[in-house]
C-alpha cells in the first residue's frame, strides 16, 4: 500500500490527510464500530469545503439523518473509517442493508481514511433529526489505483440508493422518489453492466419499493433478475 498525505479540494487547495481529491459531495462508505465490536458499513456523503479561508469553513463535513447506527457509533466512538469504492453492489449494501464486518476496511476499498468526528450542528427537518459532523483525518492509505471511467448505470445505482433510503422519511415526497427510482432503473437497464444490474436487484430485494407501485406501472419498470451481461 502507498501512503498519501495530501489531496486537493474543488479549488485545488491541499486537504491534509485525505487520500483522494474531493469536490462537491463525494459519495463514500463509512465503517463505524458498534457495541457488538463489529464494523457497520453505511453510505456517507462527504461535503468538500467551499470557503477559501480556513477560519470560515469546517473542513470536510458529513450529515447523518435520523437515529442511524452511524450516528450512534459516531457519538459512542468518536470516529470511523471512510472508504472509497467503485463497486455499486457495495454502495447498495451500505445504503439499504445492515452490513457488518470484522475488519474496518472493506475488501474492495481503493483507498481509506480513518477519521475523528466532531458534531458541529444539528436540527430537524419535517420531523427527521439531522446532525452535521466535522471529519478530521487521522491515518490514510491508497490500496490500489484505478483508471476512472464514466458509467451512467453506476451513477443511476448510486442515485437510486439515495432515493430508496428516503422512502420512509417524512421530509421527502414518496411519489417523487418512486418516479426517480423508475427512471434510475431504466438508466441502469440501458447503460449498466452486470455489477450495476446485480446492485439494482439487491436494492429491489432490500427495499421492496416495486411492491409500492400500481401493477400497471410496475410491469413497465425493468427488472434485473438473471439479466445477461453486456
Amino acid at each position: 500500500m502507498s501512503e498519501r498525505d495530501v489531496a486537493a479540494d474543488s479549488d485545488g487547495d491541499a486537504l491534509d490527510g485525505w487520500p483522494v481529491a474531493l469536490r462537491g459531495v463525494t459519495e463514500s462508505v463509512v465503517t463505524t464500530l458498534g457495541p457488538n465490536d463489529r464494523w457497520n458499513a453505511a453510505a456517507l456523503g462527504l461535503h468538500a469545503p467551499e470557503a477559501a479561508d480556513e477560519e470560515e469553513q469546517d473542513g470536510v463535513t458529513a450529515t447523518t439523518w435520523g437515529d442511524t447506527r452511524t450516528r450512534r457509533n459516531f457519538h459512542r466512538r468518536g470516529g470511523g473509517v471512510v472508504q472509497f469504492v467503485s463497486d455499486p453492489r457495495t454502495f447498495v449494501d451500505a445504503a439499504v442493508t445492515i452490513r457488518e464486518e470484522d475488519d474496518p476496511v472493506l475488501p474492495d476499498a481503493h483507498a481509506w481514511v480513518e477519521v475523528d468526528v466532531e458534531p458541529v450542528e444539528e436540527g430537524e427537518s419535517d420531523g427527521t433529526r439531522w446532525e452535521r459532523w466535522r471529519l478530521r483525518p487521522v491515518d490514510a492509505a491508497v490500496v490500489e489505483s484505478v483508471v476512472p471511467t464514466i458509467n451512467r448505470g453506476f451513477a443511476a445505482v448510486i442515485e437510486a440508493t439515495v432515493a430508496a433510503s428516503r422512502l420512509d422519511v417524512p421530509a421527502y415526497d414518496t411519489e417523487a422518489l418512486r418516479s426517480r427510482l423508475r427512471y434510475f432503473a431504466d438508466v441502469t437497464e440501458r447503460c449498466g453492466g452486470r455489477p450495476e444490474r446485480e446492485a439494482f436487484a439487491a436494492l429491489d430485494d432490500a427495499t421492496g419499493w416495486r411492491e409500492r407501485l400500481p401493477d400497471e406501472v410496475a410491469s413497465g419498470v425493468p427488472r434485473f433478475d438473471g439479466a445477461p451481461d453486456r
